[in-house]
Order: structure tokens, then C-alpha cells, then sequence
């Protein structure tokens, strides 16, 4: 049986991070040759070796790459060693005031974090447009968006712990579903794909108190396991999903329901 990657080169940007270094071993296994970028090359090397995934194979390179500079993404989409068919972005740069609570946010804040979260995802959709403008390939890009940015938060759940749900997070995840669809509807190929998965919450360590209240939103399974995001972005990135446009795959268990 083929593979579902089977001869596709996909680039993950975000590679050493939750997300990014389970979708590459993941997409490796489904025959892909993977192109691994983060903005840190060594300790990306270290986790992915750390998960069994053998960084000298013929299979996997590495391009050392900041989602925020834009002379950075234009030169990784303009290398013409690479014969892309698919990207994911997993990135998630922020500044380090993001996640205050909704009052404590500063304007200054609230746009800077815009800038490097949404900048970064728009400026990443344009060049992969213009990857397949140039190259004429098919070409599938999966982001990476949120179930808070389908519905308002639910705020009980927050109740006992110090955590909240950012507004900065909601406002970019938001956006990001729609930047997609304007994007597809500008460039208007059928070979040209974009969409998003949704993923709810991912359990990361968070208090109990947290995991229980957001457990009882759920139909039972609770906070998700990253690797069960994966699947969802593996089939955005395959022929499985050819007439898949400017969609988005919700994976949450009924959280939002």
C-alpha cells in the first residue's frame, strides 16, 4: 500500500517544537522527505533525535530559520533546491508580556504580538503562494489555528489556577482561518491548497484543577495528547484531501459543541 507522503518534500516550520517535532517522525513513516526549520538548529536536532529520529538519514535536512524576519522566509522559499509539495507552520512566536490577563494587556503588547504571531503566519502564506506562482507544483499549506478561534472562551474553566485564555491568541487564531481563505480565493488554482487544523486544548503539564474543569467540557477524552493533532495535518498535506480548500478540521473531542 502506498504511503500517504509518499514521494511529497514538506517543510515544517517549527520544527523543534510540541507540535513540529511529532508531526516529522510521524510524516517520515508516510514516506515524505521532510525539510525540518526552527529558529534553534541544535536543540531541534536534540529533541527530534530524542524521539528516535535519525537526523543523519537521507530523508530528513535542516534549515536553521526565523518565522518572524522576512528576508529569512522569502530566502527558504526562494532556494531552488527545493522541489516543496507541502508546508506546515507549527510556529508560535510571541513577546514576553504575551498571556497577561484581558486588563493587563497593553496596546503596545496586544500589536507586537499581533505583528509576530499573524505577521509571521501572513508572511509565510504569501511566499508559499509565491512558491507555487513560480513553480507551478502542487502545493498543500496546512496552519495552525485553535478552537478559540471558532468560539469565545469558555472562562469557568480558568477558575482556580492563574491561567487565562489570552486575547492576543484568540484575535491571531481568528484571523489566521480567514488570512487562509483570502489567500486560496486570490491565487485560485485548484493545485493550491491552504487549511487549518483546530486543535483544542493540548495537555502540556497544566493544574489539575484546569484539566478537570476542561475535562467536563469534553464528551470524556479531555485534554489531547499532541500526537493525536498529527493525523489531522497529515491528511491536509496528502492527496486524501486534493479538493480540500480553505477549510478548517476542528479536533477537539466536543469541546466546543
Amino acid at each position: 500500500m502506498e504511503k500517504l507522503l509518499e514521494n511529497k518534500t514538506i517543510l515544517v516550520a517549527g520544527a523543534g517544537g510540541l507540535l513540529g517535532s511529532r508531526i516529522i517522525p510521524e510524516a517520515l513513516k508516510q514516506g515524505a522527505k521532510v525539510i525540518a526549520a526552527d529558529i534553534e538548529l541544535d536543540s531541534m536536532q536534540k529533541r527530534l533525535s530524542s524521539m528516535g529520529v535519525d537526523i543523519e538519514c537521507d530523508n530528513i535536512s535542516f534549515a536553521q530559520f526565523d518565522i518572524t524576519n522576512e528576508e529569512n522566509v522569502k530566502s527558504l522559499f526562494s532556494d531552488p533546491s527545493l522541489a516543496l509539495d507541502g508546508a506546515i507552520n507549527t510556529t508560535y512566536p510571541r513577546n514576553k508580556t504575551y498571556g497577561k490577563r484581558f486588563f493587563d494587556v497593553t496596546l503596545q503588547s496586544f500589536n507586537e504580538n499581533l505583528s509576530l504571531h499573524l505577521g509571521s503566519a501572513f508572511v509565510f502564506t504569501q511566499q508559499a503562494a509565491a512558491y507555487f506562482l513560480e513553480n507551478k507544483r502542487q502545493f498543500s499549506l496546512v496552519n495552525i489555528s485553535s478552537i478559540y478561534g471558532v468560539v469565545a472562551p469558555k472562562f469557568e474553566i480558568y477558575d482556580n489556577t492563574t491561567m487565562t485564555m489570552p486575547v492576543e491568541y484568540a484575535a491571531i487564531k481568528a484571523a489566521i482561518q480567514h488570512l487562509n481563505k483570502y489567500v486560496v480565493s486570490y491565487v485560485k488554482d485548484s493545485n493550491f491548497r491552504i487549511n487549518c487544523v483546530s486543535p483544542g486544548g493540548i495537555f502540556d503539564h497544566q493544574p489539575e484543577a484546569f484539566l478537570a474543569a476542561y475535562k467536563g467540557k469534553t464528551h470524556g477524552a479531555g485534554m489531547l495528547d499532541v500526537e493525536e493533532i498529527v493525523g489531522s495535518v497529515l491528511f491536509l498535506l496528502s492527496d486524501q484531501s486534493k479538493y480540500v480548500t480553505g477549510q478548517n478540521i476542528i479536533v477537539d473531542d466536543g469541546f466546543i459543541l
